[in-house]
């Protein structure tokens, strides 16, 4: 099969459209999947640029994010058929093929049908963000429907992979969102998708608008899905015992907690790969009904997901290059098309 590999870490150059031999079953609750698309996410550009997990593996095949065909079962398969169309986020962190490939092997634990409201792309584009978002808000963040009081929500970059499907899963909940962006383009992608408060974070002082915006409050939970020095200075825009999450390490040379402490707020980090690089099997099958909740909010047109450019599977180079330039809406996507 045709896939794109590595072998040693470096620049989107070490990126190679090769012929390898395609994966097999190896177990009878596996499914082979004919991929039609890859959704790409900034791990992958971590990984070809610093090494996998598995360096010892080679040639490596990146890509977690996949949808496409079942083209084969195991002997014990009993929840997909031959023919369906499936989407999941399984592999590519060095230890199995990844998703820039014709095909990949996925247990069926792992695997949820794909929403007939989505294209390849926009499915393929999906399920890493969507797990990120829905464990960060509603697990981490204690986010959840009935609330006495509507929350308020605050999700940096709001345009982005992550932060556009939050803003979503965010007003499903009866959240009040308010979300950060650098553009009036990116402002506008916001507003459509539920947000009550956009940023122009170049313009204006994030804290100052927040604080207004909640008069003198603060938001019961702040999502940041930036980092690095934009995860300390939301910390006076959270209200007094109220969330902070992450799915960025904080870097301890950037601030510090102290004003967090005053606050007594809960700070929770977010990494949907853990059950993936731990072998926590039943955390692997919670993702995946997360997958398939979502699905079903997909096909009722109450969750969209924003595709702001796809490149053939062969261009995977540039698709790279795009994604590290970091100003990306939405999602970028591979599509695959096979023999």
């Amino acid at each position: 099969m045709k896939a794109i590999v590595f072998e040693t870490p470096g620049s989107p150059s070490v990126l190679k459209l090769q012929d390898i031999p395609a994966p097999t079953i190896q177990t009878e609750t596996e499914v082979l999947v004919r991929l039609r698309a890859a959704g790409l996410n900034p791990i992958d550009t971590k990984l070809r640029s610093r090494g996998t997990f598995y360096p010892e593996k080679s040639p490596h095949v990146l890509g977690c994010d996949g949808a496409g065909v079942v083209e084969a079962l195991g002997d014990a398969v009993q929840s997909v058929q031959v023919g369906d169309e499936v989407f999941f986020c399984n592999g590519g962190l060095g230890g199995s093929i990844g998703t820039y490939a014709e095909f990949a092997v996925v247990d069926e634990r792992f695997l949820a049908i794909k929403p007939a409201a989505l294209s390849f792309a926009e499915a393929a584009g999906a399920p890493l963000v969507l797990i990120t978002a829905w464990e960060s808000l509603y697990d981490r963040g204690r986010l959840q429907a009935g609330q006495v009081l509507s929350k308020k929500v605050l999700i940096l970059a709001g345009a982005g992979g992550v932060g556009h499907v939050a803003i979503q899963l965010a007003s499903l909940q009866g959240a009040e969102v308010c979300t950060t962006v650098s553009s009036q383009a990116k402002a506008e992608i916001c507003s459509s998708l539920g947000a009550d408060s956009v940023i122009l974070y170049k313009n204006t002082d994030v804290v100052d608008q927040v604080l207004t915006w909640t008069q003198g409050q603060g938001v019961d939970l702040a999502f940041d899905t930036v980092g690095g020095e934009s995860f300390y200075q939301i910390i006076p825009a959270v209200k007094i015992y109220g969330d902070l999450v992450t799915i960025l390490e904080p870097d301890p040379a950037l601030g510090n907690l102290k004003t967090a402490r005053m606050r007594n707020l809960r700070i929770s980090l977010e990494l949907m790969l853990t059950p993936m690089l731990q072998g926590l099997v039943e955390e692997q099958q919670q993702q995946a009904k997360i997958l398939q909740q979502c699905a079903r909010l997909c096909d009722r047109n109450l969750l969209k997901i924003h595709v702001s450019q796809t490149f053939p599977l062969e261009q995977a180079q540039a698709a790279h290059e795009l994604l590290e330039t970091g100003s990306v809406t939405g999602k970028i996507v591979l599509e695959i098309v096979g023999d």
